[in-house]
């Protein structure tokens, strides 16, 4: 578990560096406020698409697991929206008063993603004993959905599956990253992280009975400095320029 000193010192890197333009902005994003958008790392494409499409402020994006960004919130850190890859987290944030009352915004799907040349065709081809596989750490969404699939499993295979995890990643981008290094041959990850590969990976969809519902939340952090703004990006997840990046991503809309 990381230090309180290294979560803030971390974060403050993060929302420092990530996403300023420095001297490069023009006179028009100079005038505008700066807004910190905190999100889920499987987010990363569509709101790197969308961001400088919301009008109201210059969007600085931070990704990095949910689980992560949250305990940087708890610590003091005060991005102005939290966007997570689950409810739970922004739920927990709120009633603790740390964030406004989330607002569900998007699904996506729990995949096994394998390389595109992989001879692995099903959840049932991961108990091989030379099978490598990835996963997300257990306090991460994707870690916790995964887990919640492999347990609807038979005991023995749930537990063969296990016995072949080689790493459990922070985020679903390290995942990803293990799976086109090649030191893992199969992990789980969303839909739209397989999409974003464009073919390197392919995506095995799971059986209905298996699949978890992955809905996505977000909201307005407590002591933001741009709260109006806040707001507005946060409805414009739910409907406008970020919606329409989330559709085209391949998330689902919100339950």
């Amino acid at each position: 578990m990381k230090s309180v000193a290294l979560l803030l010192a971390g974060a403050a890197l993060a929302l420092a560096g990530c996403g300023d333009d420095g001297d490069q902005a023009t006179a028009g994003e100079a005038d505008k406020p700066r807004l910190v958008v905190s999100a889920a790392a499987s987010m990363t494409e569509a709101l790197e698409a969308c961001g400088p499409e919301f009008a109201d402020a210059t969007v600085s994006l931070q990704f990095a697991g949910s689980d992560e960004l949250a305990a940087q919130i708890r610590q003091g850190v005060e991005p102005d929206v939290y966007a997570a890859a689950n409810t739970t987290l922004p739920e927990e944030l709120h009633k603790e008063g740390l964030l406004s009352r989330p607002v569900e915004f998007a699904t996506n799907e729990l995949v096994l993603a394998v390389p595109g040349d992989s001879e692995i065709n099903s959840i049932d081809d991961l108990t091989g004993e030379d099978v490598k596989i990835a996963l997300g750490a257990e306090d991460v969404p994707i870690g916790s959905y995964t887990r919640e699939t492999l347990a609807r499993l038979p005991a023995g295979q749930e537990q063969a599956i296990l016995d072949n995890v080689r790493s459990n990643e922070p985020d679903v981008k390290g995942i990803v990253g293990k799976l086109a290094q090649g030191a893992a041959d199969a992990g789980f990850v969303y839909l739209t992280d397989v999409n974003s590969t464009g073919g390197e990976l392919e995506a095995i969809e799971l059986p209905a009975e298996l699949r978890p519902t992955v809905t996505y939340g977000a909201g307005v952090v407590d002591g933001a400095e741009q709260p109006e703004q806040a707001q507005r990006f946060v409805v414009g997840l739910v409907e406008g320029p970020c919606a329409d990046a989330l559709e085209q991503a391949g998330f689902g809309p919100a339950p």
